[in-house]
């Protein structure tokens, strides 16, 4: 290649640079404005919250968006906004919707004020366009406009420059999707509740095995957002059909939303969206909190009534399922302190004349396996699994214990089951040796049996709480209680509590009424 050859080429790149550059435009306004029940249509929407000036890093993109409902003509605007960097949202002038007969119509562009007029265009439907508000476009400055038509062609190139750079970046370093529109491939059916809707991932609260979990924004609500990665589709998929079955509403298991494929066939990701409980997991409220002794009764209740409800067989609406990976982390609070019990990616459904699946014995977490999950052992029987998820309860109950503060004696720190006996990261032959071959279990510490609630029998408080839990955990699987039945004790300890309280009260009022006789003088 010649010099001047070279320098043409170089120019060129420069040129390129510069229209990509001026091409790129940084939004700085947008309209606010967000639906309320008194603006029932456009017309009489009457006042606009105002114009959001946007902010974000420096390195992102700033966009403006809109979402509007069509009802039988009617048109009302539901949301307006600034947008976070999302690819789907470059280089559009425009606010323009594309996709066929959405729930929530949603569109977004670049240039400030840029969603002051929005329209529906479907790429199978020239109709021509429905301008949803009466709001006046401001028009593009006169040196802005002669600006970018002269700059056309060099954008056009830069453009494609600047798109091939960006697929080959988003392959490469799997940068997460901010908003990605809804792509239903293959058999799933649409979600009920997802829809159309914008979901915006806000924050990643944990990483795991299968995959991690987002805090994410579903218009006006906060959700939680699992995402598998495309080799844990089988995990994925088990937990979406145990969520779809019939009867898995219940006010302690976790609330189910939708689940979707997102992203391209070169890396898919498979979403599970729930409900979010900000406490977060049982493990994570017992390291940075102690329990009083209602506390505990509420969590160990509510999650014993949720595992017996998984449990339970309801001919013709619920099959019996058994967890497979029952511990503290995969039972999540919420903000009254009641539990529900999430994480159904290795779940067993055991429905009548059909197979339960993928069976395989020696799964979940080390920890918490029962002893004859360790030995592989395993009787592949509908009972015998759910008495696996009964040893694991058995593990929690010590859980809850080891923080609560009603005994005498101190509060340990708090430590997962076996930290003491086989450390914090215990490989298969660890437990093993620990559970099968020693027979051990978690130190049950003294003062938790001497524990008693008032002047009710001795065998009450923490004491029955501690008989509970080693029924739980007994070696041989066909004697350990079952979840109904720990959920039974559990009411009968809190009924113990609140009827100890009530006699207090009554001895106490007895004594400061009793008329005592005056005193005798010494005199």
């Amino acid at each position: 290649m010649g010099s001047a050859t070279r320098l043409a080429f170089s120019v060129l790149l420069i040129t390129c640079s510069s229209g990509a550059i001026l091409g790129h435009t940084q939004t700085q306004t947008c309209v606010l404005y967000s639906y309320s029940s008194s603006s029932s249509s456009v017309e009489g929407r009457g006042n606009i919250s105002g114009v959001e000036i946007c902010s974000g890093q420096k390195d992102k993109r700033q966009h403006c968006f809109a979402t509007w409902r069509n009802t039988s003509g009617q048109v009302t605007v539901v949301k307006q906004g600034c947008w976070l960097d999302d690819p789907s949202c470059y280089d559009r002038w425009e606010c323009v919707e594309r996709k066929e007969s959405p729930d929530v119509f949603f569109c977004c562009c670049e240039g400030s004020l840029c969603n002051q007029k929005f329209f529906y265009l479907p790429n199978s439907n020239h109709t021509p366009p429905l301008p949803p508000t009466n709001i006046p476009l401001t028009l593009r400055p006169p040196v802005v406009t002669a600006l970018m038509y002269s700059l056309l062609p060099i954008m056009a190139v830069a453009i494609i420059v600047l798109l091939s750079f960006w697929m080959y970046r988003h392959h490469k370093l799997a940068y997460p999707p901010v908003l990605v529109p809804t792509q239903e491939t293959g058999p799933l059916p649409p979600s009920p509740v997802l829809g159309q809707k914008p979901l915006q991932l806000l924050e990643l609260k944990a990483r795991g095995r299968f995959g991690c979990v987002w805090k994410a924004q579903l218009l006006s609500e906060h959700v939680a957002v699992k995402i598998f990665p495309a080799q844990e589709r089988q995990s994925w998929q088990n937990e979406f059909e145990i969520f779809s079955l019939s009867g898995m509403r219940h006010e302690n298991l976790l609330q189910f939303l939708g689940a979707e494929k997102r992203g391209s066939e070169l890396e898919t990701e498979l979403w599970l969206v729930t409900a979010y409980h900000h406490k977060g997991s049982l493990t994570d409220h017992l390291k940075a909190n102690v329990l009083s002794w209602s506390e505990l009764c509420r969590i160990a209740q509510s999650m014993s009534r949720g595992l017996a409800y998984l449990h339970e067989d309801i001919p013709a609406y619920k099959p019996a399922i058994a967890h497979r990976d029952f511990k503290s982390k995969n039972v999540l609070l919420k903000s009254d302190l009641t539990a529900c019990i999430a994480d159904f990616g290795l779940a067993l459904r055991f429905e009548a004349g059909k197979s339960p699946g993928d069976a395989h014995g020696q799964v979940g977490t080390r920890r918490y396996m029962a002893p004859e999950v360790l030995e592989g052992a395993i009787n592949f029987q509908r009972d015998s699994f759910l008495r696996i998820d009964m040893y694991a309860v058995g593990l929690v109950l010590w859980e809850l214990a080891s923080r609560c503060k009603a005994a005498d004696g101190p509060v340990d720190e708090y430590l997962l089951p076996f930290e003491e006996e086989a450390g914090q990261h215990p490989s298969l032959e660890d437990m093993q040796e620990v559970v099968v071959y020693k027979k051990l279990r978690p130190t049950i510490r003294e003062c938790w049996q001497k524990h008693a609630v008032s002047s009710l029998p001795p065998r009450q408080g923490l004491a029955l709480l501690c008989e509970t839990m080693e029924e739980c955990w007994d070696h041989e699987a066909e004697a350990r209680l079952s979840a109904g039945c720990v959920e039974e004790r559990v009411v009968q300890m809190q009924q113990s509590s609140v009827t100890a309280h009530e006699e207090i009260v009554t001895v106490v009022t007895m004594v400061t009424n009793v008329d005592y006789p005056p005193k005798e003088s010494s005199l």
